[in-house]
Parts: structure tokens; C-alpha cells; sequence
């Protein structure tokens, strides 16, 4: 007995019109991995990595954890990171947060929910960093500038991890960009805290 079957059959669906478009795409993607591109994004299921940015698979290597964050201790995406950059050598780094995300509002609020909570701190950390700017504003508003902020923040840890850092000294090419996603409009938009190499 199949579980799931419909995504089973959604699954066939999406591989013959891909093949129908181009014959070899399975073949030629089997061969090799080179994206230009690491994407550090949120879970969100609304949030899909390649869609957004019209790659197709193999064009964007991906790691998605709740908030996107980037952490010293998460060995998850330090990994992921280093053999991007090491092994794939990637040109960009891009961390995309998004509009309305469901982490950094539990993040804002004061009931605990249990081992996700400490997760969220580093979120927690970041809304004391900017108490002034986030004091004069609410609800939705809070949340959506909170959603920035973590971006930009996480910008700046993926700029300090010794493995960016390294391949800089390296005189690697590699820039980290700092996006945010609105899934009210599908559109992306540049936070301008790009660092290059």
C-alpha cells in the first residue's frame, strides 16, 4: 500500500512536463551540481527557494531552518555553508526572510512554546539590539521591520563564520545579500546589506 499517493502522482506529473520541455534535463542534471547560489531561508512552505527566483533544480543550493537563522552552534548549516562555498564555490549567499514569518512573531511573544524557544532567542537577542525602533511600533508593523532586522543580522553572522571569512583571505569571489519575501505580493525585495569579497 502507497502512502500519499497523490503526491506520488503530482510527482510523475512534474517530471513529464519537465522531460517534455526538455528531454535531457534529468540526464544532464544528474551529472553535476554547480549553482552559483546558497539560499538561507525560512521553512515557510510558502516560501519555495528556486520558484521565487525562477531557478530550476540544480541552479540554487538550499538550507531553510524556522527564521532563517544562522547560528554558530548549528553545525546543520555551518556544514551546509562550507561545502557551498568550499566544495561548490558559490558566488552569492543569500539569506531570505520573509514578511508576517511565524518565528520571530512567537519570538515577540510572551508565552513560551516550549523547544522552539530556544531556537527563537537569537531573535530575542536581535529585537534588543534595536529596542528604540521597534518600541514605536505594533502588531504587524513590528513584526514585519523584526522580520528585516533578523535578515540583516544574519547577514552579518554569515559574514563573520571563519569559512566565508576564509574564503575571502582566499580572494574567493563571494557576496552575501540580504533579501526579504512577501508572500501577500510574491515579490522579493533587496535589503541592500550586500558584503563582498
Amino acid at each position: 500500500m502507497k502512502y500519499l499517493p497523490q503526491l506520488f502522482a503530482n510527482n510523475r506529473a512534474w517530471a513529464e512536463h519537465i522531460r517534455a520541455d526538455d528531454p535531457h534535463f534529468f540526464e544532464t542534471l544528474a551529472k553535476q551540481q554547480s549553482p552559483d547560489y546558497l539560499w538561507i531561508g525560512c521553512s515557510d512552505s510558502r516560501v519555495p527557494a528556486n520558484e521565487i527566483v525562477g531557478l530550476l533544480p540544480g541552479e540554487l543550493f538550499v538550507h531553510r531552518n524556522v527564521s532563517n537563522l544562522v547560528i554558530h552552534s548549528d553545525m546543520n548549516c555551518l556544514s551546509v555553508i562550507q561545502f557551498a562555498v568550499e566544495v561548490l564555490k558559490v558566488k552569492h549567499i543569500i539569506v531570505c526572510g520573509h514578511y508576517g514569518c511565524g518565528g520571530v512573531k512567537a519570538a515577540l511573544e510572551k508565552t513560551p512554546h516550549g523547544l522552539i524557544d530556544n531556537w527563537l532567542r537569537d531573535i530575542q537577542e536581535t529585537a534588543s539590539i534595536y529596542p528604540d525602533e521597534l518600541s514605536s511600533l505594533l502588531g504587524e508593523e513590528k513584526v514585519d521591520r523584526l522580520c528585516e532586522l533578523n535578515v540583516i543580522e544574519q547577514v552579518r553572522k554569515v559574514a563573520h563564520t571563519t569559512i566565508v571569512q576564509d574564503a575571502w583571505q582566499r580572494g574567493q569571489a563571494l557576496s552575501i545579500h540580504g533579501w526579504i519575501y512577501s508572500i501577500k505580493n510574491g515579490l522579493l525585495r533587496d535589503l541592500d546589506v550586500s558584503v563582498s569579497s
